[in-house]
């Protein structure tokens, strides 16, 4: 048992505990062994009390008939995903049938039951039931009980399975995975249930519920991590972060998502979460009036659900109030092909994701005031056309009072795969042209001082980062793929000592004669130089043989450059790196590829490195033909020289047909005279296992 967790013999003791601290933690009552037509009727009392309107219910409660109606639209919907839809719409309708209210006696109203913005305040009502009873679908089964459902407005829309102390946490996976293939979250009440929680003492997974038995799958079995993504087992810690209000409330509203595209429930991973909270609360606090605020950029790693993150920010930021337009940025290809889709797929129905055909309609959006205008989704090729002077549809062009108008507006900007070189001068043209709007970025590289190839950094153009999620973090996880990486040198160690010195020595003739041109000098010329300037020997000499080769380490306790610090930025631009790649491709391909199965991507730093590859490539294919032909027409001359050759009668013709034919009649004689030795009744070892079997 991990140190400092509190262990439990039993489970109810565990469930009993729990109990205690969520009720410290924002849950305000406790309902124990309820039925489910008790939990209709706790959810029919709370609708009342909070639709008390003369309008709505006024001083009458639901009628058995009217929460029917409640009751059939839940089951209506036919999945997680509906039913997520279903609550974060925030209404039901009903007509009424109460004779006594006469007021809305027979006509349709609509009923409050879930507001994702209503958190620890206003109606919310947060409660925790203790061991419900399940009826299964199979009456022979015979009916069962849960742990712990948690209730927001009488919904069921967290389950939670215990197991106690030294019990797998697969088993409460196993145990929830067994409720649904009885029924009992198949319709009524618990259909409700938007996630699932599996916990003991020691290991809490969390998990959008998938529905149907055969959807559930552990790659979508999450632990909650911390900040740092450190993952939290502590049961304490885990209801304090995960199951505690407002948490639990955000996760149904806000950090669900019912994708369109798939027909499917999700819900954000604890990295996701916090990447989407530290954007949401830079925007809430931001002082748009001092011009001095700036957005930020997430590092999160390929693969991570960036899209996700980047889009479910841009829902909040648009339906929080905190900015007046939301206007989410991507490549233009990309949105061409497939981003655009998946962002409507994951809007909510009350989202309205606006696509813009042209820079006109794109500035007519921009400009409008109408509520559904305010979520956009846009190229950054489009956005950095809208600038002083741009020419628009009608002939004129954009002046700069119209920039100045739009500009007023609180505008954040959030950018997909912000990494990209091309984004960056179009980036800082659009805060030049609107300098109060916050810019966000979603990276996997980001771009810093070190790996700058005259390019912006992404802390210059977005901030501080806000979160991190690397590789590190993601192959354990189970997030993102694993590979295995190995490393083919294309110089060795003496030979970038001695590349770094050179490198080094260029940079000392350029500082002593700065508008003379270095030409490209010889290793011989290098050398020379050396033999004849003292201190050029000196450089030489530091870099050959006194620094280490790591980038950094510590040498008398303090920290030292080593020669991959000073390595040249083009010191992988030559012919040299790129045959050698170009080579290891070729010779491994077969192995690693799996004899063809799988396909490889060749990454390289810009287009222009990608043109050379090409030609290297394409040069080895005409070599390789080349050389095929004339082998290939060389064995076949030489063949056939050999057989006119023996085919006529002259002394030793017979010996060398003979001498020939050996190579192919060797394989069938050794093979024939095993074959009588292995069968050999006296001591052949197939004949002894034919009469150790009795067949002989």
């Amino acid at each position: 048992m991990a140190d400092n967790i509190q262990g439990f013999i039993k489970e109810l003791a565990f469930e009993e505990a729990l109990t205690h601290h969520l009720l410290k933690h924002g849950w305000n009552e406790v309902i124990k062994n309820p039925t489910e037509e008790q939990l209709v009727q706790n959810w029919a009392n709370i609708i009342y009390d909070n639709n008390r309107e003369i309008d709505k219910l006024g001083n009458y409660p639901l009628t058995a008939s009217e929460m029917k109606q409640v009751m059939d639209k839940v089951n209506m919907m036919g999945s997680p995903y509906e039913m997520n839809r279903f609550i974060n719409g925030k209404e039901v309708c009903i007509k009424r049938d109460n004779e006594a209210g006469t007021n809305n006696y027979g006509k349709e109203v609509y009923l409050k039951i879930f507001d994702p913005m209503e958190i620890s305040s206003g109606q919310s009502r947060y409660q925790i039931v203790r061991q419900p009873k399940f009826k299964t679908a199979d009456t022979m089964l015979g009916d069962r009980r849960g742990d712990v459902m948690l209730l927001i407005n009488g919904m069921p829309v967290i389950h939670i399975e215990l197991k106690r102390s030294k019990i797998d946490v697969s088993q409460a996976c196993y145990q929830i995975k067994r409720y649904v293939h009885e029924g009992v979250f198949q319709s009524g009440i618990f259909s409700m249930v938007q996630i699932y929680v599996a916990m003991t003492p020691e290991e809490t997974l969390y998990f959008a519920n998938p529905g149907k038995e055969d959807l559930f799958q552990k790659q979508f079995y999450f632990h909650w991590e911390d900040f740092n993504n450190c993952i939290v087992n502590d049961w304490k810690q885990v209801a304090s972060n995960l199951l505690s209000i407002p948490m639990a409330h955000q996760m149904v509203g806000f950090y669900t998502i019912a994708d369109d595209k798939d027909k499917t429930l999700k819900v954000l991973r604890s990295y996701q979460y916090f990447a989407v909270s530290r954007i949401s609360d830079v925007v809430n606090k931001t002082n748009w009036d001092d011009h001095l605020h700036r957005g930020g950029y997430i590092w999160h790693t390929t693969g991570s659900g960036k899209t996700m993150s980047s889009f479910k920010s841009a829902q909040l930021i648009a339906t929080s109030g905190d900015a007046d337009k939301v206007i989410f940025l991507l490549d233009r290809i990309e949105l061409a092909l497939q981003s655009l889709d998946e962002y409507r797929g994951f809007a909510g129905e009350g989202d309205e994701i606006q696509d813009t055909a042209d820079t006109s309609v794109l500035l007519a959006k921009l400009k409008s005031t109408d509520n559904d205008d305010k979520l956009i989704v846009t190229s950054i090729q489009k956005m950095s056309n809208i600038k002083e002077g741009a020419p628009t549809a009608g002939g004129g062009t954009i002046t700069q009072e119209l920039i100045e108008k739009i500009g007023k507006k609180r505008l954040v900007f959030i950018i997909d795969e912000c990494h990209r070189s091309v984004f960056g001068d179009m980036l800082m043209s659009i805060k030049r042209s609107f300098p109060r709007a916050l810019l966000f970025g979603f990276t996997g590289t980001p771009v810093f001082e070190e790996n700058a190839k005259n390019e912006i950094t992404t802390e210059t153009l977005f901030g501080d980062c806000l979160h991190k999620y690397t590789i590190a973090s993601g192959i354990p996880d189970g997030n993102v793929l694993g590979f295995d990486p190995y490393m083919v040198n294309t110089y060795n160690d003496d030979e970038l000592r001695e590349l770094v010195a050179f490198h080094q020595i260029d940079l000392k003739l350029k500082e002593r004669n700065p508008d003379e041109s270095n030409s490209k000098k010889t290793t011989e010329e290098y050398l020379e130089l050396i033999d004849k300037d003292e201190e050029l020997n000196k450089i030489y000499d530091r870099f050959v043989n006194k620094l280490k080769m790591p980038e950094t380490y510590t040498e008398e306790g303090k920290q030292v450059k080593g020669i991959e610090a000073y390595l040249p930025k083009n010191i992988y631009d030559c012919d040299k790196h790129h045959i050698a790649v170009a080579n290891d491709i070729m010779k491994s391909r077969e192995k690693l590829s799996k004899n063809g199965k799988f396909h490889a991507i060749l990454a390289t730093k810009n287009i222009p490195e990608a043109i050379d590859y090409y030609k290297l490539f394409k040069k080895y294919f005409w070599n390789t033909c080349v050389w095929t032909f004339w082998s290939v027409l060389g064995q076949l001359v030489l063949g056939l020289g050999i057989a006119l050759l023996i085919s006529r009668p002259m002394k030793g013709s017979t010996a060398l047909r003979s001498f020939l034919l050996i190579p192919y009649v060797v394989p069938a004689v050794t093979l024939a005279l095993v074959s009588k030795w292995i069968m050999n009744s006296d001591y052949g070892i197939v004949s002894y296992w034919l009469q150790q079997a009795g067949l002989l």
